[in-house]
């Protein structure tokens, strides 16, 4: 058995849990925030047999799409900001984090 933990992009959430309902697997969603843009994320956190893994990468895969987007940094934490001028930049966002873990022991009540 595996753990699948996913960490998409909100834009995302919706349409990945839609997905994995119709494949038939089970979720647990919870919010969370990325640290480089500061920005909300949803975490999903996927129980699986091992035989089942590729099925989900794939639902995933499919589900969360790379974008563009353009941010502004946030200023300098040392120094003058005097002449600072930030200037937005164009960053990849989206697509999907993917860690899978063994899990040693499954219980459910």
């Amino acid at each position: 058995m595996k753990l699948i933990i996913a960490i998409i992009q909100d834009k995302d959430s919706n349409r990945l849990s839609s997905e994995l309902v119709k494949a038939n697997f089970r979720a647990t969603k919870l919010a969370s925030t990325g640290g480089f843009l500061r920005a909300g994320n949803t975490t999903f956190m996927i129980g699986v047999e091992d035989s089942q893994i590729e099925a989900v990468l794939t639902v995933i895969r499919n589900s969360c799409k790379v974008r563009e987007q353009l941010v502004t940094p946030v200023t300098p934490m040392s120094g003058t900001t005097d002449s600072y001028l930030p200037l937005p930049v164009e960053v990849q966002v989206g697509g999907a984090t993917v860690f899978v873990l063994p899990v040693d022991r499954f219980e459910h009540y």
